[in-house]
């Protein structure tokens, strides 16, 4: 079951989605995480790099698709935790966006095209400085272009977290947005992560990119942080609470999640917004989804599955020929935004 949720919004033009349907082989929470993750292919060659200095002395690498109209709407994609943009769901939403006729620049966070950042801090499910930067350079350059974005699971989590810092000045800094399986909740998210079975085999697979890109930095992090106990993290708690809230001056790990979780700010948001997410989402429990705040805002519409995983949602027949539902989503959803205020 598909279950729209749009606020309180009358209006006979409200974009609707199309029911979500898992072939039988792919009926499983993990099944649907793993094969959205294997089965999204990545081609590689189309996607143009470009380097960023940042006001603090660092870099941010930005990923554009190819120009074909220079009038065709752009959509920033931000990826999730060790992610980029060039895996395979980046470049998957990159291709259906361009089907539609917009064209994606995908934000690299810091410390996540390839090469180590120049500052000690790294990005985090709350830092929002970066995007804010980089969404004002897209409004220099491009003033009169309109200006959307997606974010899949952490980078999710940050764009609801911009978005509602701006709607609390009343600002509305982009013309719509797609938020897919956000961590609403970060300390819930990490808990789960946290119960054994598959879930310790999420765990392990950030936990490695994370300490290897530490092992990289040791001698900028060597007078800041205990690098012991941080290569010591048997999870992603324990690696927030030795790294990632020193690093960014919270007060330990909850102090992290609680000012970094998205369900704080999405009633503040101000700009049309898609949520997708499902029930099975092994990186969040259902009862952590901020239904009534979600429900509160007429701007916001959620697209709740039953099925899809994490950053899964993969339909079709064989293996070898899936269809991206969530993909088609995304871009049906922003091009009615822009059709609608074109």
């Amino acid at each position: 079951m598909t279950v729209s949720v749009p606020g309180d919004r009358r209006d006979e033009h409200i974009w609707t989605s199309r029911h979500f349907s898992p072939p039988w082989w792919l009926a499983g929470a993990h099944p649907q995480t793993l094969a959205g993750k294997f089965l999204r292919a990545a081609p590689t060659g189309m996607l143009i790099r470009e380097r960023i200095e940042t006001p603090d002395g660092d870099f941010l690498d930005i990923d554009w698709m190819p120009e074909t109209d220079p009038t065709a709407p752009l959509v920033l994609l931000l990826h999730g935790l060790e992610g980029h943009t060039r895996k395979g769901y980046m470049v998957q939403i990159s291709l259906a966006l361009a089907a539609r006729g917009m064209r994606a620049v995908g934000l690299n966070f810091r410390g996540c095209s390839g090469e180590t950042n120049r500052a000690p801090r790294f990005y985090h499910s709350g830092e929002t400085q970066d995007l804010e930067f980089v969404i004002g350079l897209l409004r220099e350059r491009f003033p009169t272009r309109p200006l959307m974005a997606i974010g899949f699971s952490l980078g999710g989590n940050v764009l609801l977290k911009f978005l509602g810092e701006q709607g609390a000045k009343n600002a509305a800094p982009l013309s719509a947005a797609v938020a897919i399986s956000v961590p609403y909740d970060l300390s819930a998210g990490a808990t789960a992560l946290e119960r054994g079975g598959m879930a310790s085999v999420y765990s392990g697979y950030f936990l490695r990119s994370l300490l290897s890109k530490v092992r990289a930095k040791q001698e900028v992090l060597a007078t800041i942080l205990d690098l012991n106990a941080v290569l010591a993290s048997a999870t992603i708690r324990q690696f927030d609470v030795t790294a990632t809230a020193k690093l960014n001056g919270f007060d330990g790990a909850e102090d992290y999640y609680r000012k970094s979780s998205s369900n704080r700010f999405v009633e503040s948001v101000r700009v049309p917004t898609l949520l997708i997410h499902s029930r099975d989402d092994p990186f969040l429990p259902p009862a952590a989804l901020p239904l009534s705040a979600i429900g509160a805002n007429p701007l916001l519409t959620l697209v709740l599955t039953d099925r899809g995983g994490h950053v899964g949602f993969l339909e079709g027949g064989p293996p070898w020929n899936p269809t991206f539902w969530v993909e088609e989503q995304c871009a049906s959803f922003l091009s009615h935004h822009h059709e609608g205020t074109a």
